[in-house]
């Protein structure tokens, strides 16, 4: 294997970065310094780790403009939501610097008499963060910030196809003080990063990604007893109702399915439509989506850029063609989309009608710009589909009777359930998952439990 990656921008096939996989020595003396700082980090006041994180971000947030740029070229994102990604890691950022007091607070007891109690929240020590392409920086952020105002150190792995993005967040952190060695990252090849779940210095892994992906992590950490936070894929379901306010569930389901090309694991990607409004949905639905411009994501009008690679492209083709094999109707042609070809990363979206869970598009993570649409007749119906279903990221209903839809969300397996709206992270919420969506929880309060470890303190004062 070569000591060399190159990473292949999808805008044009063109090798935007080049850099050499981290070598078994380096790899070594990383983990060793991390775990050095880390012991003089986690005695660091809460109030002077808030302070240096707030000046890292501030630090990355001034970088916005060639941050976005390199987003573009590195994943395909179009320049005109890349932007959304940095208001996005500064907003989930910032919130869990607010909540860092209450999330690491000591669970203080009622006292006995004679007794002392309570419970502290320990930092784990050095925690490996293995972060995705797709949304490279807010997926990263989730973990490595709260880790580190928790007192952890951090040894981040990128995704070769956005390494720059690892490069930016050390800069950052370098910017705004931190101590060498509490934030490091490591370019990797998949058997390096075994090796380094292996290590007996790694406490904890987070790590954001395929199914596989968690299954490998996994495997590696077996028989460690360390813990492991895997946010995994997503076939994420709406439920539009017969009383939905029909324009803002076409535009939000749509917005949810199609944006960053569908390259979301929470992105909408099959929709449950009541007969009562199907017809309307569906002629809005298809409306929006030939109104999609694909193109160039250096291009300001692009509204729908490539996928990360032709092989992701094609996938999704398969997925369609076998669809449409089956029964299914495509509404869009791809010679609406002249840039759609076999074999290029160039995508035309899709939208599948008279679609059932027995085609692998209603029940497989498509990861791309097409979603199906389903007929129900009641709310029963629906929610039996919704299920249906090894996922369980996120679920939406759309609905005025908020009433009626909470009552109907408590009956969904689902991590995340919105009504009136999709394919949001609130960072004051657990972001979890459950069934093949993953384990463990980020953001929120609850978000420091899975990054630190309880110490119980029962103090007898009296003899």
């Amino acid at each position: 294997m070569s000591n060399t990656f190159i990473t292949v921008s999808p805008i044009d096939g063109s090798s935007c970065v080049v850099r050499p996989y981290a070598t078994t020595e380096h790899i070594l003396l990383t983990i060793r310094k991390a775990d050095a700082a880390q012991q003089s980090w986690k005695k660091v006041p809460l109030e002077e780790r808030k302070a240096l994180c707030t000046r890292a971000i501030d630090a990355f947030v001034a970088k916005k403009e060639q941050i976005v740029a390199e987003i573009c070229w590195q994943m395909g994102r179009p320049i005109a939501s890349a932007a959304g990604e940095v208001r996005g890691l500064e907003e989930r950022a910032r919130a869990m610097i607010d909540l860092a007091d209450r999330g690491l607070a000591p669970v203080k007891l009622e006292q006995k008499p004679g007794v002392m109690r309570w419970i502290q929240h320990e930092p784990l020590g050095v925690v490996f963060v293995i972060a995705p392409w797709n949304y490279p920086y807010l997926t990263a952020i989730n973990a490595v910030l709260p880790a580190i105002l928790a007192g952890n150190s951090i040894v981040l792995k990128h995704s070769v196809q956005t390494p720059l993005c690892a490069e930016r967040l050390d800069e950052a952190f370098r910017a705004g003080g931190l101590p060498e060695g509490v934030f490091q990252y490591l370019h990797l090849t998949h058997e390096d990063t075994e090796r380094v779940i292996r290590d007996k210095r790694i406490q904890h892994v987070a790590f954001t990604g395929s199914v596989p992906g968690g299954e490998m992590v996994e495997k590696a950490a077996a028989g460690r007893f360390i813990g492991i936070g895997l946010e995994l894929g997503g076939k994420d379901p709406a439920y539009v109702r017969a009383d939905a306010e029909l324009a803002h569930a076409v535009e939000t389901t749509m917005n949810g399915a199609f944006y960053n090309s569908g390259q979301s694991c929470c992105a909408i990607e099959r929709v449950y439509v009541h007969e009562a409004v199907y017809d309307r949905f569906l002629e809005q639905a298809v409306a929006w989506v030939k109104a999609l411009q694909l193109g160039r994501s250096d291009n300001p009008e692009t509204t729908l850029g490539p996928v990360v690679r032709a092989s992701a492209a094609d996938f999704v083709r398969e997925q369609i063609q076998e669809a449409v094999a089956q029964g299914a109707v495509a509404h869009i042609s791809p010679a609406d989309f002249p840039l759609d070809k076999p074999g290029t990363p160039y995508l035309a979206p899709q939208l599948l009608t008279e679609v059932n869970h027995s085609m692998r598009i209603m029940t497989e993570e498509s990861f791309g710009p097409v979603v199906g649409i389903q007929k129900v007749g009641s709310d029963q119906e629906a929610i039996k589909l919704m299920n249906d279903s090894t996922y369980g990221l996120t679920a939406a209903i759309f609905t005025r009777d908020i009433d009626q839809g909470i009552e109907l969300g408590q009956q969904i397996d689902t991590g995340t359930f919105f009504i009136n709206r999709c394919d949001y992270l609130d960072p004051g919420l657990a972001w979890t998952g459950v069934k093949n969506s993953g384990r463990g929880c980020t953001l929120s309060v609850l978000g420091y439990e899975y990054l630190t470890r309880p110490k119980s303190y029962h103090i007898k004062t009296e003899l």
